[in-house]
């Protein structure tokens, strides 16, 4: 038996079928959810930002036209959720950024349990060094490094979900990796 595309699972969930779209929310929910926490910082708010993703998805079935990948409609849904919800968290001064290395709630990184203690130290220290130079970065550049370096878009994809050429998605990604640098450095990160 063939697996549906995400279009044919849009098609079926357009004529009432909820079991296709309950197959579509658990296809892309760990990756979207992945995708708005790093963006968010917070666990919470990255699944209620995924949940009205997929609420909106779901309310505008009718509109929805297979002319990209369905995650890239997805995500671009996402994206603008997370953006207007970085700009308002910003105008009330909260916001905090997660574990870099985990998709689960807890603060541990995922680390091999053959590391020594002092090796767990030093990933903790160089995580939380990463964390605190990715939220320094504006949305733009840590959206793209997300989307590339976290959640694996090519630069079509990622081109999409921004809404902007190719171009401007590699400078953007190239700004933000030396941008990305230097706040490491800045943090005291030379040694990494």
């Amino acid at each position: 038996m063939n697996t549906p595309s995400d279009w044919e699972l849009v098609a079926l969930a357009r004529s009432g079928d909820d079991q296709a779209f309950g197959q579509l929310v658990r296809r892309h929910e760990q990756g979207l959810i992945a995708f708005c926490h790093r963006m968010a910082g917070s666990r919470d708010e990255a699944e209620d930002l995924a949940q009205d993703s997929f609420i909106r998805v779901y309310r505008h079935l009718s509109r929805l036209r297979p002319e990209a990948k369905f995650s890239t409609v997805l995500f671009g849904i996402a994206r603008n959720l997370t953006l207007n919800y970085l700009r308002d968290t910003k105008r009330r001064g909260r916001g905090r950024t997660h574990s870099l290395t985990r998709d689960d709630a807890s603060e541990e990184p995922v680390c091999d349990p053959a590391y020594t203690p002092d090796r767990r130290v030093r990933l903790r220290e160089i995580e939380s060094l990463l964390e605190r130079a990715l939220e320094l970065l504006s949305p733009e550049h840590r959206e793209v490094l997300v989307l590339r370096e976290l959640n694996g878009l090519d630069y079509e994809a990622i081109a999409a979900v921004t809404r902007c050429r190719k171009g401007t998605v590699r400078s953007r990604l190239a700004r933000a990796r030396e941008q990305l640098r230097i706040r490491l450095l800045e943090l005291g990160g030379g040694e990494l």
